[in-house]
C-alpha cells in the first residue's frame, strides 16, 4: 500500500539565484513535498513512531534551503529530494516542488517552479 504525507506551500525567505543581487537581497521561495509511505500500521495504532514525523520534514526542509546559497531551484529540490529519501528508510519515493517568487525576467509572472521525483532503489 501506498500513502502520502504531503506538506504544502512551507515558506522560506533565503538567498538563491543565479545573479548577485538576488544572492545579496534575497526572496520567497516555497517548497511542497510528498512523501510516499505506508502508514497503514501507524494509523492503526496511532504511533507517530511508526511514521513519518511532517514536523521533522519541515524542519529538515528548511534547515537545506537555509544553510546554503544555491543558484538554483533545481539544484535545491534534487538536494532536497536526495536528502529526505536517504534521511527516511519508510520513504518509498518522494516528489519535491520549488517555487520562486518575484523572479527578475522582465516579464510579469506569479513564480516559477520546478519539480523533482525521486524514488528509493530499495
Amino acid at each position: 500500500m501506498s500513502n502520502i504525507i504531503r506538506i504544502k506551500n512551507a515558506s522560506f525567505y533565503a538567498y538563491h539565484g543565479a545573479m548577485t543581487e538576488e544572492q545579496s537581497i534575497g526572496g520567497k521561495f516555497e517548497v511542497d513535498v510528498d512523501i510516499y509511505t505506508d502508514f497503514t500500521e501507524a494509523a492503526k495504532n496511532d504511533d507517530l513512531k511508526k511514521t513519518i514525523n511532517y514536523k521533522d520534514v519541515y524542519n529538515f526542509t528548511k534547515k537545506i534551503v537555509n544553510e546554503k546559497k544555491y543558484y538554483l531551484i533545481e539544484t535545491i529540490a534534487k538536494v532536497l529530494a536526495d536528502k529526505i529519501l536517504s534521511h527516511y528508510d519508510i520513504a518509498s519515493k518522494v516528489a519535491v516542488r520549488v517555487r520562486k517568487n518575484n523572479v527578475p525576467i522582465g516579464g510579469v509572472i506569479d513564480c516559477v517552479e520546478v519539480e523533482v521525483i525521486e524514488e528509493n532503489g530499495k
